[in-house]
């Protein structure tokens, strides 16, 4: 900070904040102010009256340039919400983002559909376990197992697993996506839901700064951004049951490629839904019965109020 912070207002506290960081070039600077404000031990600014000590403006400061330098909001805060629960997040683990709640709305759906009140299912390229963790919090009965390959990601996804959601017993598995799905019986999964590495090469040459500090191993998906796609349309279909299903999370371009897939895999009941900001964000596939077996109803909507 070019300036102390120490005996201002709250208020103009933040505003200092909020203009060093659009400076900085921040994105919705303002939101993130408050949230510094508050990280550093304050309440809401708006509220708060009391000039700032001295050991908060230093916090405070030093949340400011860590910000300023790019790094991204949910590492600086240790912790963030996914649907109506808390993740621990950090450095080596791709950051819970909005748009992802979509897609365990439509994993949810798919459960609905399903009809079975203890569904076995499998969070792919789990990260924080977020999906897997929003799966279980809204079907108490899933038999859910996180699989993660990052050692880095593995310390978050584990301690999510234990504390995010208080009773609820949510497996870890430390598996390769791309090999290692003979792990698992064939036939013996309800549900796959997977956010997996799709940036395409260019993509990941021009990132945001802070999307540029989290794993690249979350975010890289090949040269096309399909490397992913193509092993859980592929070898992935047989873990599933008969008429089980697979939701994947999308870039907002690859409707089309990821279909298609879908399509010469032999899937069936492709569809796609689109995230809050109206993007094409989830696709979902259902694995056909080879024995002429009836497919289970298509998936309605939101059931989430039904499931907690």
């Amino acid at each position: 900070m070019t300036e102390p912070l120490a005996g201002l207002t709250p208020q103009a506290a933040v505003r200092r904040v909020r203009t060093r960081l659009e400076q900085a070039g921040v994105p919705d600077a303002d939101y993130d102010a408050r949230e510094l404000y508050r990280l550093a031990g304050g309440g809401d600014p708006r509220l708060d009256r009391a000039p700032l000590p001295p050991d908060t403006a230093r916090r405070l400061e030093e949340l400011t340039r860590r910000r300023a330098g790019r790094e991204p909001l949910q590492y600086i805060a240790g912790r963030w919400d996914f649907l109506d629960f808390t993740l621990a997040v950090g450095p080596g683990v791709l950051c819970p983002r909005p748009d992802t709640e979509v897609v365990c709305e439509a994993a949810l759906d798919c459960l609905r559909a399903l009809g079975r009140p203890d569904p076995v299912v499998l969070d792919l390229c789990a990260g924080t376990g977020c999906l897997g963790l929003g799966v279980r919090r809204f079907w108490p009965g899933a038999r859910v197992t996180c699989v993660e390959n990052s050692p880095q990601a593995l310390g978050y996804l584990r301690r999510n697993a234990a504390s995010a959601l208080p009773g609820a017993r949510v497996g870890v598995a430390e598996a390769d996506v791309l090999a290692d799905w003979g792990r698992w019986a064939p036939g013996s999964v309800d549900l796959i839901v997977s956010n997996p590495p799709y940036l395409t090469d260019g993509e990941m040459a021009a990132l945001q700064p802070e999307t540029a500090r989290e794993p690249a191993c979350a975010l890289a998906g090949g040269p096309d951004g399909l490397r992913f796609y193509r092993c859980l349309t592929g070898p992935w279909q047989a873990v599933l049951r008969p008429g089980g299903w697979l939701v994947l999370e999308i870039g907002f371009a690859q409707r089309q490629a990821v279909l298609a897939l879908g399509a010469r895999g032999g899937w069936q009941g492709g569809s796609c839904r689109q995230d809050y900001g109206g993007n094409d964000r989830v696709i979902l596939l259902q694995r056909p019965d080879p024995e002429g077996a009836k497919q289970s109803q298509k998936p309605d909507e939101d059931l989430r109020d039904d499931n907690k």
